[in-house]
This record gives structure tokens, sequence and C-alpha cells, in this order.
């Protein structure tokens, strides 16, 4: 095909409603997981996690077990290859986590001893469930109150400082007319996406090829050259379909697991956790204990800002559930403090999950800035306008774009907040109380430096490769819409092609960063086709391919606060005779860039928002005290909010786009979630006139803390 700039004629494609490229084949089976892609002689791998809290192993009774059906190996510490442990990875030191059967110490319940490989899931099921392992208990502590020995400060780093000042707080705090000084709770949670962790690995012509669940393929493949010590050029990782992530599918123990006995057998072997297992070695967020102090003029202009956050981690790693950073751009004072601090348990390692810090945080100070209004005696729309900031409230530095006010205005008008009774306990119908909250949602919106491919094809199509991940979000066909636009070109000439670590580097789907940062990847490779493009000729059989890398052009952003901005609205009734608590309709707007495609972004922030529903109502992980372990690790024990639930749910957003970036996109990932639990805890108590300040609003708290009496208690 001969082909100039001028046969590409401009088309646009995005900011209109597409279908997922790949919807079909996941509607009608033809989309594989990683958990389900045949491979000849494939071997069945399955994990056996410690009973105990703490401890150490004595000895694992392999034996029997190997004289089994189909029993393969058993690995366990004192058999399996070796592990570099001396290496740093995207975010920052390796995890000890990933060291698998290094050792003989138990640091928490649900840490992993063995695996037995076999050649059928059953075979290896069942021999798994008849192994005896040793050990040598030791004490162990998982108890998590606020100010208890061991609590410390932890390391920040220049960009995110775990603790900020400034001015004089106790001053401020004197010299204020209204105070509010209050502490918020939230549990354990867990991400639990609906596909479960899976990997295969096998060797193929001195080659380490895997095929796994995960968010990031590059990130996941250069991880296991470290902790094989290969060449990074000698693994590759592929995850075309995804079934949920929410920040739990980095790199994770079963692909580690997956590519030892690989490595050891000589053969494929897949390993997939159970339900039961991803409680225990996939990560959760933290619980959190949060103090709000809030001091403010009659006017409500803040005078002291102070939010202060304790979360839990391993003994094994520290994680940081940094959740006092929600409120270092949202809102201005005289004096501004912020500070996190983590206590050390005998549990397993927290990690990301879905707006990690943002979303615990917005729930305490959301909920402290819905009192301050009731104590100024102001509307809670007006507090947050009369403390907008004109620069960041900490950094100085301009906003990328701030639309925060434009949202509560047009969610206020399409809520119908102007027709509020501000007082509680006023509507009711018949046993159920009624109330609307509203809160404010925020999260950072960067890009990280990625790499992407551009092929122009000799039949007049043309091919991306970029190693991005789908997780469930849509993700591949933005990525088309944005490469269609770019091009000029309608989608059905783009063939997409991600996931797969021989495409280069790439942000992984992580931190409301992945599509902008792919997009702008993708945005300067066409840039760079089109450049040869224009010098016309005839395309070859193998095409014309271009080549970009984002990291000179991020690298070169100016500083300024860059964010994505919301404003979460909730209307709640209250069954005074059970304390149940039901949604009855939802509505966010939000301020997130220029949006790719309404269909899937819509459903974006729906997700979210029905999230926040459950993270208010439903979710609290449990663990046993004297076990360790955690009391029902499932889908029926864990509970989560069903359809039943969740009631209208309305998103929507304002024009936003950011102009730094050269699609104008930001992340909207997980803005859906933040602000939303506050929301509904501030409907709850404008039904009931009684605060909650603990999540999950059960309905035995609600009827502890007195249901309709209007007392203005706290539950």
């Amino acid at each position: 095909m001969t082909t100039t700039t001028e046969s590409l004629a401009v088309t646009p494609a995005s900011g209109t409603a597409h279908t997922r490229l790949e919807g079909r084949d996941k509607v009608t089976g033809a989309a594989r997981y990683a958990g389900e892609i045949p491979f000849a002689e494939l071997a069945h791998g399955w994990l056996v996690l410690s009973t105990i809290a703490r401890g150490r192993l004595r000895s694992v009774e392999s034996g029997p077990v190997l004289a089994m059906p189909g029993v393969l190996a058993v690995l366990h510490h004192g058999n399996a290859p070796r592990l570099n442990g001396d290496y740093t990875n995207g975010f920052g030191s390796a995890e000890p986590i990933l060291q698998v059967f290094q050792h003989d110490r138990v640091p928490h319940a649900g840490w992993p001893v063995a695996l037995v490989v076999a050649e059928t899931s059953e075979q290896a099921r069942e021999a798994a469930e008849t192994l005896v392992v040793h050990y040598d208990e030791e004490p162990h502590d998982i108890a998590f109150s606020p100010g208890r020995p061991g609590v410390r400060t932890p390391a920040g780093s220049p960009g995110t400082p775990t603790e900020t000042q400034k001015g004089d707080l106790a001053a401020e705090l004197a010299a204020s007319s209204v105070v509010v000084d209050a502490e918020y709770t939230t549990p354990e949670e867990h991400h639990s996406p609906l596909e479960p962790h899976a990997a295969m690995a096998r060797w193929d012509s001195g080659r380490l090829e895997v095929v796994d669940s995960n968010q990031g393929s590059r990130f996941v493949s250069e991880e296991l050259a470290k902790l094989f010590s290969l060449d990074p050029a000698s693994v590759r990782v592929r995850s075309e379909h995804v079934g949920g992530a929410f920040g739990a599918k980095a790199t994770r123990p079963h692909v580690v697991l997956a590519a030892m006995a690989a490595t050891v057998l000589h053969r494929p072997v897949r390993v997939v956790l159970t339900r039961r297992q991803m409680f225990s070695v996939i990560g959760y967020r933290s619980p959190t204990v949060q103090r709000v102090r809030l001091g403010a003029d009659t006017d409500g202009r803040l005078r002291a800002f102070d939010h202060q956050a304790q979360c839990l981690t391993s003994t094994v790693h520290e994680f940081v559930e940094r959740s006092a950073q929600f409120g270092r751009v949202l809102y201005d004072a005289d004096a501004h403090h912020t500070v996190d601090r983590v206590v050390p348990l005998d549990v397993p390692t927290p990690s990301w999950m879905r707006a990690p810090g943002k979303a615990p945080g917005s729930f305490a100070l959301e909920s402290a800035l819905d009192e301050l209004a009731e104590k100024c005696d102001m509307d809670p729309i007006a507090l947050r306008v009369r403390n907008e900031p004109e620069v960041g409230p900490l950094s100085g530095l301009p906003f990328s774009s701030r639309n925060l006010l434009a949202c509560f205005q047009e969610g206020a008008a399409r809520f119908g907040w102007a027709g509020r009774d501000p007082r509680p306990g006023t509507r009711r119908e018949g046993r159920w109380l009624l109330g609307t909250g509203t809160a404010a949602s925020t999260f950072p919106s960067a890009a990280a430096p990625s790499t992407a491919a551009v092929t122009a094809e000799a039949d007049g199509t043309f091919t991306v490769r970029i190693t991005a991940a789908d997780v469930g979000t849509g993700a591949r066909t933005a990525l088309a819409l944005i490469a269609a636009d770019a091009l000029g070109v309608e989608p059905a000439r783009i063939r997409i092609r991600i996931a797969d670590s021989d495409f280069g580097p790439a942000m992984v789907a992580g931190g409301s960063m992945g599509t902008r940062s792919w997009g702008w990847a993708i945005t300067l490779a066409v840039r760079e086709l089109k450049e040869q493009l224009a010098l016309g000729g005839v395309i070859p059989p193998q095409g014309i391919t271009a080549r970009a890398d984002t990291g000179e052009a991020i690298g070169a952003l100016a500083k300024k606060e860059r964010h994505s901005y919301g404003a979460q609205f909730a209307e709640v009734a209250v069954d005074v005779t059970s304390g149940e608590v039901r949604v009855r309709r939802m509505l966010g707007i939000f301020a997130a860039g220029r949006i790719i495609n309404p269909l899937t972004a819509r459903s974006q922030f729906i997700g979210g928002m029905t999230w926040g529903l459950s993270m208010a109502l439903h979710e609290e992980a449990v663990r046993d005290p004297a076990s360790g372990g955690h009391v029902g690790a499932d889908l029926a024990g864990y509970h989560f909010a069903a359809h039943a639930d969740v009631p209208l749910i309305e998103a929507d957003w304002v024009d936003d786009p950011d102009e730094d970036d050269p699609v104008g996109i930001k992340g909207i990932g997980e803005i859906g979630i933040v602000g939303a639990a506050a929301a509904i805890a501030n409907a709850v108590w404008h039904a009931t006139g009684v605060r909650h300040r603990n999540l999950p609003i059960r309905p035995d708290r609600v009827l502890l803390a007195g249901v309709g009496i209007g007392n203005n208690t706290t539950g």
C-alpha cells in the first residue's frame, strides 16, 4: 500500500461510547485467563500455608506425600532453589514476601511453607491437605490499637513525606471559635478480585515463559529476572486478560513458585491460589485509626488542620497505608499538620488496594468536615467552598486544573441539594429515617515513563504494541481510541496488542496512571510514525514501525499539583427497628480530565462508588486472636455489597482537560471510591442525628448508638 499523510482522514473516535473490543470474547468464553490456558505436559502446584501465627519450621514430612499417586515434588525451605534477595524493583527494595522457601521463619499465619506439585490439581490438593508440617511455635501479637507500644513514624520520601507541618497548630487550635476533635476507624479490607491469582511457568528454548494474572507484565518479568538471577531478556511474561486486580496483582508469591517448580521439574507448572489463600498471600488494606482535629472561625474558615493516622504492617516488610495524605491538597489552613504512623505485628504484609490511603483517609476527614459544618451551622458544601485553596496548601504550587467546586455545583443541582433540610432526623417514611450527605474526593493524576510501538501495516491497518494491562477496566479499548484519534483513522483500522513484557517497559495498571501513561507513549509513537509516512512511498510487507519513550517528556513537566476531583452525594434510609441502613441513591460528579470512552469511564466511576458503599456498610475482615488467622476468609464470610444492596448510582463529569497531557486525560480508576463512604456516613447522621465514626456501619452499631433518638451521640 502507498500512503501519505493525506490518506489519514481526521475521524475523532474518543468522547463517544464504544463497547469493549474484547467484550464478545469474554461473554462467549473465547477469552482465556491465566488459570485456564492449556499447555502440554502441564503439572499443577498447590500451596501449603502455615497454621501457626509465629515460629519456626522444624520439618516437613514430604516422604509419604511423594508416594501418593501423581505427586511429582514437594518444595519447601529445605530443598527449594536459592533466590536473589539483594535487588531493587520499581517500587524500591525487594519484597521479602517473594523470598519463598528461603528460610525456616514463620512470621504470621498463612505464610507459604510448601508447594506440592502433581499431575493434576486434584492430586496436588489431596496431597497438600495430607502433608504434615512440624513447627516450633512462638507467642504472637496481632492486637491493633491506637497508641500501643511499637508504633513508629516510618520513613518517607522527598515527594511523599510521612509528616508535614505548617504554622503553629496548638496556637491556632486555641484561637479557633469552633473545634472538632474526633477519632475514626476503618477495618481490614480485602481485594478479592473475581479471578483468583494464577500463573503458569515453563522453560522454552532457554527462556522462562510465564502466563500470569497481573497488573504489569514487564514489571513482573523484570522482578523474576532479578529473583532468579537471569538476563532480563530471557524472561517473558504475558497477561492478556485479567479478571480484576485493584492493587493485588503485582508480583506475588504464586508466580515465583510456578517459576521455581518449572525450573526444578523441567516442565510447565501452574499455580492457582484458592480464595481462602488470597486472604493471606496477596495483601489487603490495613485497618486504620485516625484522629482529626479541625479548628475554624465562626464563618467556617479553617485555622487549624490536623490529621493523624495509624495503620499496621507485618514484621516481614513495611507497607504504610498513608491515610493522612488525603487532605494535603484539599483544604488550606493557617496551621496544617499531617502524619502517618505504623505498628509492625505478626500479620501478613498489607499492600496497595484501590485508592490506597485516600479511601480510608477520605472517610475520616470528610466526616470531620461534616461535623465542623454542623458546629458552624453551615451547609457542608458552603464550608468546602469557604476553604477552597488557590494553590497547593502545603506546596504552594499551582494546580494543573482544579474543578472541585464545579463538581459540587453540578452535583448539588442534579441531586436536589438546595431543598435539603439541614436538621437531622426530620424526614421519615414509616419506620425509615431518611437523610442525605456529601463528601469531596480527590486522587493524584500522574504519569510514568512508558514505551510504545506503532506499525503502519501494508494492508492499511495499524498495530499498536505496548506492555499495558487491561485488568477489566476497558483500557484496551481506550488505547485503541487514542491511537485512532492520533492517526486520524477509524478505530476498526487499529489492532491493539498489550500485556506482553517483550513489548518494552511501561507503567503498570496502578495508581490511576495506566491509561494516561500508555496513551502518552502511543501518541508520541504516532507522531514519529506520521513523520515517516509523510515521506511517501510504498509500505513494505513488514510495515513501517515507530517507537517512543516518554521518559524525557514526563521528566520535563513543570512542577504542579496534578489531581482529579469529585463530589459524592448519597441518600440513605435507616430502619429504626432493625438498624439496617439502605442506600437509596448515589451521585458522583467528577473532574478527571478528558474522558476517552464514556461507556467504560462511567463503569469505572460507578464501580468505585459501589465499593465505597460496601466499605461503608459491609466490609470488615476479622482475625482470631488465638490463631492469628482470618475468620470467614471467603466470599461467604467476608461480607460485601450484593446486587440487592446497590441502589441507583449515577456518575458523570465536568469538562476538565489536562493541558499538560498530549491527550488531555487524567486517571479515573480509583477516585470513584474516594469520599463515597464518608457521604454515606454523613447521610446516616442526617437521617438519625447519630455520628458513626467506625466502619462498617453495621445494624448492631446503629442500634447500640440509639438510632432515631436524635441525641447527636456517636457510634
